[in-house]
């Protein structure tokens, strides 16, 4: 681990040591006047350029030992822990067949859902700079990343599965979800909305007492007529509720029903314009009864202005604190130059001494 400064604003100070070593060595000083010195100034000097400089070097380095003693040299112990305090979020992806459709647009490319997605929770947990972050050419700064809240990530199709658990490694977290692709082997590319938001909750059980969040995307309806967990859409509201973790669900479907789950849709029996509707429904009620809220995105602002949104209210009254123990190291610096001056005065009293 690299040395800090605790107070490097007196680093500055250190603008002052070569004046100081100049007007040292250029100041005139007492001489004795003699008939003959003159014949003197043709020999060499020998020692006698030590005791001019030796002093004025002596002083220059104790007063920038002095400067940098100010300035707070430490470093940090890496035997303590940094303990941080933020939320945890688990963010459920549907990474089932129907998000491979291309309807969206970043940039003026025609990307994927699933693609759009990536793009936008890249900004949403590590932050933006500058308008060409983002998809719709607005300034990414109101993106300022969550640094101190631990993020899981739940994938889910037919089956859900966890990604990655709840960490504070976030650049492990974003190369985990650039390698999710949409599910294409049938049998596999349904929608299971329920098993996700149970999966979502038994992952969050390891956050402990901080706030936590659970922010639900997907393009479809649920689809899977038996998940794993027996819940229906009531049941998984109430026990998110019961646990106080809100649902921020993202519709991210386009207007009409996707082509990529066919079979389920015909099972059903519903047209593409029941299912879009009850895929609908499924979100605002997991939202309305958990507390959170239910976000359209139909395109790739939709998207960006549903996360900012989620990202705003997740902020508010969340301080962070961090703690580390450091090793300082302006003691020995203001001992150095206390004996670099005593070395100065000591040898100008003695070896170095001049006369007059």
């Amino acid at each position: 681990m690299m040395p800090q400064l605790a107070n490097p604003g007196y680093l500055w100070l250190t603008l002052f040591v070569p004046l100081l070593l100049w007007w040292s060595l250029r100041r005139r000083r007492s001489a004795l006047r003699h008939p003959v010195a003159g014949e003197l100034a043709g020999l060499p000097f020998g020692k006698a350029r030590l005791p001019r400089w030796g002093p004025s070097v002596l002083r220059c380095l104790a007063l920038l030992l002095l400067v940098l003693a100010l300035a707070g040299p430490r470093w940090p112990d890496l035997h303590t822990r940094i303990e941080t305090e933020g939320i945890a979020i688990v963010m459920l992806v549907d990474v089932s067949g129907s998000m491979a459709e291309r309807d969206f647009d970043w940039r003026g490319e025609s990307i994927t859902r699933l693609d759009a997605v990536k793009k936008v929770f890249h900004l949403f947990v590590a932050g933006g700079d500058g308008p060409d972050a983002t998809g719709d050419g607005t300034d990414a700064s109101s993106f300022q990343g969550r640094p101190t809240d631990q993020i899981g990530l739940v994938t889910f199709a037919t089956r859900p599965e966890t990604a990655c658990p709840l960490t504070l490694s976030h650049s492990v977290l974003l190369r985990l979800l650039d390698a999710e692709q949409p599910r294409r082997i049938p049998g596999e590319s349904e929608t299971n909305i329920l098993d996700a938001v149970a999966m979502g909750l038994h992952r969050l059980r390891s956050a402990g007492p901080r706030r936590r969040v659970l922010v639900l995307l997907s393009d479809g309806e649920h689809n899977v007529p038996h998940p794993q967990s027996g819940w229906t859409r009531s049941k998984a509201a109430q026990v998110a509720k019961g646990l106080s973790v809100p649902l921020y669900t993202i519709d991210a479907g386009g207007s009409g029903a996707s082509t990529n789950e066919p079979a389920a849709r015909e099972e059903a029996g519903d047209s593409p314009g029941e299912t879009r509707a009850q895929a609908v429904r499924t979100l605002q009620e997991l939202a309305h009864i958990t507390n959170g809220r239910c976000f359209q995105a139909r395109d790739t602002q939709g998207l960006l202005s549903a996360c900012r949104a989620i990202d705003a209210l997740e902020r508010s009254d969340l301080p962070s604190f961090q703690y580390r123990r450091y090793h300082e190291a302006y003691p020995w610096f203001g001992l150095a130059a206390f004996v670099l001056f005593s070395l100065a005065l000591g040898l100008e009293r003695t070896v170095w001494r001049r006369i007059p």
